[in-house]
């Protein structure tokens, strides 16, 4: 297996879904991730979905593949350990929080220049956001959902999240490549507004909004700009169509057998429907003329019709049908996860030289304490017992 941040220590105080999944990307590459949790374990340890044992299966999803100790960081002596193991490890630290004084980037720069110290925030002024606080703010719900829908409509996914996750990830690499050139610390900081606000204005919805006006409105699943939309079948299946270019269009006009159809369309329209943006414009009547097509065949039927075209599309599943599928896919490792069972779970999405990471359990809260800092801090036994006396650390053995 390739593990090209091998060799690479981070420490990571942090919860909920943008940090953890920052630590795992750099933990399938290869990175030795230490997750540092409060006794007893991060508020997000028995977030839902739950197994029937009460394990948190968004936890163990998020944090597979680290080592992780549990510290009172409600105390200074505990908060005193995890900033060793930042200082005397690899330097790097990943949080989501700035509340702990000897785990700043000050603090820690002051023990060691070179510190990279990455932080999570909800704004850029620290002030604090979720996800859907942050959807909330950038008017992005106000443009999901059908047309007539007349309030603000939510994403199931945590889109802003998962794209701060990966940011985290790039700005530690930065970093750490920048270090390793001049020798030289640095404090990443990534805001989860300013995430939205960059995708919002990488794609044109700001750029739009300033020079046009609120043009956009809900419409429903159609994709803006392009011919794209969701099409049912006669025996109740749906699929998503998705014709980008012009040969994805002539691709589909030919399955459908409605080439001559749309061709007189365009005529009477005076409109060119090979042009991505007239097909956009006149999206309501071709969707029409499309769904005719699609509601006099079975599901069967139209996926045999579109299987050798290059249009795009797939039918629609929802999450009991995907997990059937999840045996064949390469993505997929099977893993016996402590507290859940064995399952099939993703590893890495980068595949480097053919080669993936596959996925590894996330660790139970305090596993690893002893290892760690006997390793890491150089502690002896005795130490490890004074300090578990005074309820500074934990190990899982202590808890159950």
């Amino acid at each position: 297996m390739t593990r090209p941040l091998r060799g690479l220590r981070i420490v990571e105080i942090s919860s909920y879904v943008a940090t953890p999944l920052s630590g795992m990307t750099l933990a399938q590459l290869g990175a030795d991730v230490i997750r540092v949790e409060p006794i007893g374990g991060a508020v997000d340890r028995t977030r839902a979905p739950l197994a029937e044992s009460g394990t948190s299966l968004y936890w163990s999803g998020l944090n597979k593949g680290k080592r992780a100790i549990e510290v009172d960081l409600s105390a200074e002596q505990g908060r005193r350990l995890a900033a060793d193991l930042v200082v005397g490890g690899g330097g790097i630290v990943i949080a989501n929080t700035g509340r702990y004084p000897e785990l700043t980037f000050e603090a820690l720069r002051a023990r060691r220049p070179d510190v990279i110290h990455v932080l999570l925030t909800g704004r850029r002024d620290g002030g604090a956001a979720v996800d859907y606080t942050v959807q909330a703010a950038t008017g992005f719900p106000l443009l999901t959902g059908p047309e007539n829908a007349s309030g603000p409509i939510n994403t199931v996914v945590p889109a802003w999240d998962v794209a701060a996750g990966l940011y985290l990830a790039a700005g530690l690499l930065a970093a750490e490549r920048d270090r390793l050139l001049t020798g030289e610390g640095r404090q990443v900081r990534v805001a989860l507004e300013d995430v939205a606000l960059a995708t919002a204005g990488n794609l044109g919805y700001l750029a739009e909004a300033q020079l046009s006006g609120p043009s956009r409105e809900r419409d429903g699943n159609h994709v803006y700009g392009t011919f794209g939309r969701d099409f049912g079948t006669a025996d109740g299946g749906r699929l998503m169509i998705v014709a980008l270019t012009a040969r994805h269009w002539r691709d589909l006009l030919a399955a459908t057998g409605l080439t001559e159809v749309v061709s007189a369309l365009g005529t009477a329209l005076g409109a060119d429907l090979a042009e991505e943006s007239q097909r956009f414009r006149h999206r309501k009547v071709l969707g029409d003329l499309v769904a005719g097509w699609f509601e006099t065949r079975t599901l069967a039927e139209a996926e045999e019709a579109l299987r050798s075209t290059s249009v795009l599309w797939s039918r629609y599943r929802n999450l009991a049908e995907l997990a059937e599928l999840l045996p064949g896919m390469p993505l997929m490792g099977e893993i016996r996860q402590p507290g859940v069972g064995t399952h099939w779970a993703p590893g890495s999405p980068v595949v480097i030289d053919g080669e993936q990471s596959p996925p590894l359990p996330a660790p139970p809260v305090g596993r690893d304490t002893d290892e760690v800092l006997r390793n890491e801090l150089g502690l002896s036994d005795d130490d490890l017992a004074a300090l578990r006396k005074n309820g500074v650390i934990r190990t899982t053995e202590d808890a159950g």
